[in-house]
């Protein structure tokens, strides 16, 4: 398999997205990299890494970057040499199988819509990102990519992210939720109350009827539908309480044990493990034809290795045949 690296994409490129490129080239050998950006700038990152001595990685140079304040639409028409959009349209062109980013959404998730095109029947593609919860996983679509959406658009959401669940999160039956206002089924705006009736209607959908936002965390289903603003949103909210709750947790320790972070240490450590989206590797683009992979924007190597990680699951899994096969 062959993964394209906006080396150039995030706070912290390019140094940590080429450091986390030579941790997954260490572990995946069956697997080729290609770190796509400024060709001195990037080789000066990899010689700092056992003199940049890795066969399975070659630079493909790009001489514009996507920076997080460009609109969408400039990474197809003012910056189609960017990094961002040269690493999609490596994708497009055979080049490569995959595309990781943890650059700007927006131009990326651009890119691959205009590059990469739709999958089989999809309308829309969408981000899907997953939450650790109590009782495992789950994963929330859209959060970002689409914030026009349509009833058909939310439906395939469901169908995308139930396939995800199946294939790459071990769910074998993932239940799915719509985010509303409310759970009764008169509650929530027109295209709320239509999705629901398309929701409860596919046959490969568990649908188990509205949800609330505090549902999510509740174990009352392994996907969540919902536009791409909302879903931002939620995922933002999740991101800052969750790290403020555990910097909170951690703090009272300290006051309850003072001197002895040995009682404590290993319990902080692991909460902030599973709350980390570090650890969870990027959300996938659903959707597109081809494997897209979102990272965060302040992605450091260990994001960025499991970013790659989860592009060589994608993949490996057929998750996008799957998907084409249930639409």
């Amino acid at each position: 398999m062959r993964i394209a690296v906006d080396a150039m994409g995030g706070d912290r490129a390019p140094g940590e997205v080429v450091a986390g490129t030579v941790l997954a080239a260490r572990e995946f050998t069956d697997t080729e990299f290609l770190l796509v950006g400024d060709e001195t700038s990037v080789k000066e990152e990899l010689d700092q890494h056992d003199g940049g001595a890795f066969p399975s990685i070659s630079i493909v140079h790009a001489e514009q970057v996507l920076s997080m304040d460009d609109a969408p639409i400039v990474a197809v028409r003012a910056k189609r040499n960017s990094s961002a959009t040269v690493s999609v349209k490596l994708v497009a062109e055979g080049k490569a199988e995959a595309v990781v980013s943890a650059g700007n959404t927006g131009g990326t998730v651009a890119a691959a819509a205009v590059f990469l095109k739709s999958l089989g029947g999809i309308k829309r593609s969408g981000i899907a990102a997953t939450f650790p919860t109590r009782f495992g996983t789950t994963t929330v679509i859209d959060v970002g990519a689409n914030i026009h959406c349509r009833p058909i658009h939310l439906l395939h959401y469901g169908v995308m992210a139930t396939i995800y669940a199946q294939q790459m999160l071990d769910i074998e039956n993932p239940r799915v939720g719509l985010l509303n206002i409310g759970a009764e089924d008169r509650k929530g705006n027109e295209l709320v109350r239509e999705t629901r009736e398309l929701l409860e209607g596919h046959p490969r959908v568990d649908f188990v009827g509205n949800i609330e936002g505090y549902d999510i965390h509740r174990g009352v289903c392994e996907v969540a539908v919902c536009e791409g603003f909302l879903g931002n949103v939620i995922l933002k909210i999740a991101e800052g309480l969750s790290a403020s709750l555990v910097d909170d947790v951690e703090e009272r320790l300290k006051k309850a044990f003072p001197g002895d972070t040995d009682k404590y240490a290993g319990v902080v450590h692991e909460l902030r493990r599973r709350n980390d989206a570090a650890e969870y590797g990027g959300a996938p683009l659903l959707g597109v034809d081809g494997i897209c992979i979102i990272g965060h924007g302040s992605s450091d190597a260990r994001a960025i290795y499991n970013a790659l990680r989860v592009a060589r699951g994608f993949g490996g899994k057929h998750v996008n045949e799957h998907i084409a096969e249930a639409v």
